[in-house]
């Protein structure tokens, strides 16, 4: 067994990790199984204790992590919640990750909370609250976060900024890392009639500490267009995979997450998605080997 404080603050491998579910904690335990590293979703954490702790905690004496936070609203207007950040300070303290991460999105409004990330306007206005909110983060928690690129079903009026100019000025102006979710990048691009490809040619990789993968859903809308949904409940589509080839063969080399929070399947296939990821990221590093 591998001791946690070999673990502690030091880099995620470049490999795949998933998600770590509940239903999957045993299976974990008693086959320790050949996989990268793992993510947890903060809030699911922020207890005192209880089984979630004690199978965290046994895992995190094997495996690298990663904690992936969903509730602090950095994209909102209001002032951020301090007990959540707090909470989250807590928990990242107790399991010291290798990644620590958040989302441009807001999921609040004075008292509600939204169970939804929803999107935001881009231009300067939103972009003061958001570099703020992330210096408030990074300073209370003491690291850098990564700031993931959002799924998106409809834009505004008010936005002067693309979103990946939006992006490069938070890095400038915060010093965060990115999160590149690249099935956001094909449902927002397949929502809004642009290219995925495009988008992907002009993203800022050498900011990118952390790569996520996941299964949409699709609908129609009332004029019977096509709406994806990032629903996280099912495999990658091929045309996903595609677009991570390419990004990997664009030669970024970071920790890569099968995200699969719904439905979730067998260990086994679970699995499956991750050594897929495996095998396409260590062709590359094979590839660049040789180069050199």
């Amino acid at each position: 067994m591998t001791n946690l404080s070999s673990w502690l603050d030091k880099p995620i491998p470049a490999r795949a990790g998933v998600g770590l579910k509940p239903e999957h904690f045993a299976e974990i335990l008693d086959t320790e199984p050949d996989i990268g590293w793992f993510e947890v979703h903060a809030e699911n954490y922020m207890g005192d204790g209880g089984p979630p702790h004690h199978f965290l905690s046994l895992i995190r004496e094997r495996y690298p992590l990663s904690i992936h936070g969903v509730g602090l609203s950095i994209g909102g207007e209001g002032a951020l919640d301090a007990e959540h950040l707090k909470r989250l300070k807590t928990v990242v303290d107790r399991y010291s990750p290798g990644l620590f991460s958040e989302h441009l999105a807001w999921s609040t409004h004075g008292d509600i909370f939204y169970s939804d990330l929803l999107p935001l306007p881009y231009n300067e206005a939103t972009l003061e609250t958001v570099v703020a909110h992330i210096d408030q983060v990074q300073d209370v928690v003491g690291r850098q976060m990564l700031l993931e690129n959002p799924a998106t079903y409809v834009t505004f009026k008010s936005s002067d900024m693309a979103e990946i100019d939006f992006l490069r000025e938070i890095v400038a102006r915060t010093g965060c890392g990115l999160l590149l979710d690249v099935n956001n990048v094909y449902v927002a691009g397949t929502n809004h009639d642009y290219s995925p490809q495009a988008y992907l040619d002009a993203f800022p990789f050498e900011h990118v500490g952390e790569i996520h993968l996941a299964g949409h859903a699709e609908a129609r809308d009332d004029a019977g267009a096509r709406v994806l949904i990032d629903a996280h409940d099912r495999a990658l589509v091929d045309d996903v995979w595609a677009l991570y080839e390419r990004v990997i063969s664009s030669g970024v080399s970071v920790p890569t997450l099968i995200e699969w929070d719904n439905d979730v399947p067998s260990w086994a296939r679970l699995f499956s998605e991750a050594q897929k990821a495996d095998r396409i990221l260590k062709g590359a590093q094979t590839e660049d080997a040789v180069a050199v």
